[in-house]
């Protein structure tokens, strides 16, 4: 039994000894819960892990209260059993990464300390800590531009909502307010950016062809141009590319879509939501050659930067390009507060309360430094290829033709080709569920091209784990090859020799 109240505070002066305990007390539950647990996702399917939860938190609110030792213990420990751990090697399917520790320490304090990021006397200092991480980033971002700024958003959605925001406002702000803004994307587009333009009354988003994944430019220009010849000065362009598409991590050509856009005057949004933080590292930096034309940029931390969920971020080249979010509300930024010298945080945001994520941001990047995380970014990078060779050495299996996608993999069971289309999609399909009910593996999905352009069901793995080893890939192909062998419909398949299947991995 806890020997501090149940209404003890989290902060505040002196030593925050309630904190300390109660965080004793959840990192017990956390790793009883992970060994209950066993693996990478809790055994039994969505049945099984909702009555075990609902068993071990119930009743949720009773007349009593069970008291916060208790709660605290119960509640993560159901919490962390039926987890899908991102920590965990096998667990592969989304850009779900493993936070760092520190990061997650970050958090904690961050938590702790609850300053609330829409006004400078809730967050004092969390705002130089906002304002140091903004700057950093943007310039990471726009090294050659002389004010470069950036928010720091909820992910990825929220990023891409307010790119389209601020071009929507720079297209009527041209036009007296009579122009409408176009958005052009890919049909590789994370679906965030239709969500959007949905939101903000925009025309749906015109649809580019992305033949192998990737926008194709040619086709962006005859877009632009035949959206000119009909709209005229009535119209005006955004075109959204991406760089590391969800399903394949793929990067659009940016200089050649660019180069399109400037020809007929419009603008270009990059969401790198996925790839962005290839910037700190040397070697792979060059991937993103071209993102520096755009007037606005999207990434995430919370994907290949390992922090707790949010941390997201929303780059421009210049300071100004933000000034539309600009809004007054008395009790927060009043006018001769601001003139007094309070910092205004209002206009960092389209929300009005958010939490202070730029702490944990903050400690890691001086953590680790650029290079640091440099080395972490290319290590998820390496792993991807590894397990790419490791497909493409596997008499079972067959990876999707093509370069692998920054630190993502397709593949699928060589018996699923052998079988009737719709037949072989139901094979792949299977053997994923039958992991996740298993307990075994997180491997996502995703539908894409194959060789002879045919669109086919492949198995997903992306590598975000900053420690993953050579075996951990050997044993989750091991894992894929033995459901696909022990499937019912793998008895009438005839797996190709080793050589049949060099010879197919090379059309």
């Amino acid at each position: 039994m806890s020997q501090y109240p149940d209404t003890a505070v989290a902060a505040g002066p002196g030593d925050p000894r309630a904190l300390r305990a109660l965080t004793a007390v959840a990192l017990d539950a956390l790793a009883d819960g992970a060994a209950a647990r066993g693996g990478a996702l809790p055994a039994g399917g969505p049945e099984a892990v909702t009555a075990r939860t609902r068993h071990l938190l119930t009743p949720i609110l009773p007349a009593q209260g069970v008291g916060a030792h208790d709660a605290l213990y119960d509640t993560v420990r159901a919490t962390a059993q039926g987890a899908a751990d991102p920590g965990e090697a096998h667990c592969v399917a989304h850009l779900h990464c493993p936070p760092l520790a520190v990061a997650a320490a970050a958090d904690l304090a961050a938590s702790a300390l609850n300053p609330s990021m829409d006004s400078w006397d809730q967050a004092p200092a969390a705002a130089v800590v906002e304002e140091e991480v903004t700057a950093a980033l943007a310039t990471l971002m726009y090294p050659a531009e002389k004010r470069p700024d950036a928010l720091i958003t909820s992910g990825g959605t929220e990023s891409n909502l307010v790119a389209l925001l601020l071009a929507r406002e720079r297209a009527r702000a041209a036009t007296d307010g009579q122009g409408t803004l176009h958005v052009l994307c890919g049909e590789n587009a994370h679906h965030s950016v239709h969500r959007a333009a949905w939101i903000l009354g925009l025309p749906a988003p015109r649809h580019i062809p992305c033949p192998g994944g990737r926008m194709d430019p040619a086709a962006l220009d005859t877009a632009l141009r035949d959206l000119a010849d009909t709209t005229g000065r009535a119209g005006r362009a955004l075109v959204v590319a991406t760089a590391g598409t969800t399903d394949e991590g793929l990067i659009d050509p940016l200089p050649a879509i660019a180069l399109a856009a400037q020809r007929h005057g419009a603008e270009l949004h990059v969401d790198a939501a996925y790839g962005g933080p290839l910037l700190f590292s040397d070697e792979l930096a060059d991937a993103l050659r071209g993102i520096e034309h755009a007037v606005s940029v999207t990434f995430d931390l919370h994907k290949m930067g390992w922090q707790p969920v949010a941390a997201g971020v929303l780059a421009v080249p210049d300071a100004e390009l933000l000034h539309a979010l600009s809004l007054r509300a008395d009790y927060l930024n009043a006018d001769d507060d601001t003139e007094a010298g309070l910092p205004d945080l209002l206009g960092r945001s389209l929300r009005t309360s958010r939490r202070p994520d730029a702490l944990k941001i903050a400690v890691t990047l001086r953590a680790l430094g650029r290079e640091g995380l440099g080395r972490v970014v290319e290590h998820c990078v390496r792993t991807a290829r590894r397990l790419g060779d490791a497909v493409d050495a596997h008499p079972a299996l067959r990876r999707r033709p093509g370069p692998v996608g920054i630190s993502t993999v397709l593949f699928r069971p060589v018996a699923a080709d052998r079988l009737p289309a719709e037949e072989g999609d139901e094979l792949v399909a299977g053997i994923r569920r039958q992991l996740l009910t298993e307990g075994l593996a997180v491997l996502g999905r995703a539908t894409a091209e194959d060789h002879d352009g045919t669109r086919r069901l492949w198995l997903k793995a992306t590598l975000l784990h900053p420690q993953t080893v050579a075996a951990d890939l050997d044993a989750l192909l091991k894992l894929v090859a033995e459901r696909a062998e022990l499937s019912p419909t793998a008895d009438v398949v005839t797996l190709p020799t080793p050589q049949a299947r060099l010879e197919s991995s090379a059309l």
